[in-house]
């Protein structure tokens, strides 16, 4: 009778190790946990990325006098089987080229400094430039990013690089375009990669804290790439071959586990 409950009671102490371990797994799943319910935290308001040297934007005049404005827009292109074609039809608006010193060459205005500007300040530029040598009196300018895009690899559902409309995307949502993480991605240890100014910067972003809406890299900027490490599980795995040994591996895990047991009962029983 000892030696039963003695079982019963190591069963009881395993079942709470694998059950201590399976919420170890949980908290390594859920996005930030320490976050406050129902308690507002002000958001840091966020202007939108700024124009860096070989962006392509696109910069669009309208007034009330359509007569003057195509002197300071650039041809709607057509393209077809390979060759340019300039069309009047709406098809792909030509842009301009940020050049590696932060320029642009506008009709009428010339070279125009717009690197470190942000696209209201660019349009608020040209509008007043405008305005000031008698040009239009009423322009109307449209700034748009046209080559803004982020990538994401490692452990999410559809890895690619995304173009992104408008001019702000949080990590969150890049994560998203790529269809999240899969069960197997570390979540704790996000990396986002950035390339500015010259220089290639490393950050760290970890989901399951609500400190990631702090972090620099929460909003991306363009060409940044979200990389997402897999955790010790997957990489593991990843070393055995593709063709089906992978269920061997599961396999000879659980064997062990099984093996650790009866071998604890053996003891227990010899007692």
């Amino acid at each position: 009778m000892r030696v039963f409950k003695t079982i019963r009671k190591s069963f009881a102490i395993l079942l709470l190790v694998l059950s201590a371990a399976s919420c170890a797994q949980v908290r390594n799943i859920a996005y930030f946990q320490n976050h406050l319910t129902d308690h507002p935290e002000k958001i840091d308001m966020h202007a939108g990325i700024v124009i860096q040297p070989k962006d392509m934007i696109s910069i669009v005049v309208s007034s009330r006098n359509p007569e003057l404005v195509p002197m300071f827009n650039l041809p709607i292109v057509s393209y077809q089987a390979g060759s340019e074609i300039v069309s009047s039809s709406q098809q792909r608006l030509m842009g301009y080229v940020v050049d590696n010193d932060g320029y642009i060459d506008f009709p009428v205005l010339g070279k125009l400094q717009v690197a470190g500007m942000t696209r209201w300040q660019l349009s608020n530029r040209i509008k007043d430039r405008l305005l000031e040598e008698g040009l239009l009196n009423d322009a109307v300018v449209t700034v748009e990013f046209m080559n803004f895009k982020i990538s994401v690899i490692g452990e999410v559902n559809h890895p690619g690089t995304f173009n992104v409309e408008g001019d702000k995307i949080t990590i969150l949502q890049g994560l998203s375009l790529a269809g999240d993480l899969t069960i197997f991605g570390k979540r704790e240890n996000v990396t986002v990669i950035r390339e500015l100014d010259g220089k290639r910067t490393f950050y760290n972003v970890n989901l399951c804290s609500a400190d990631m809406f702090k972090s620099p890299a929460y909003y991306l900027q363009q060409n940044d790439v979200i990389y997402v490490e897999p955790s010790e599980i997957k990489a593991r795995q990843s070393t055995v071959d593709d063709k089906g040994l992978r269920t061997t591996s599961i396999l000879v895990s659980s064997g062990s586990l099984l093996v650790s047991v009866a071998t604890l009962l053996v003891s227990i029983l010899a007692r």
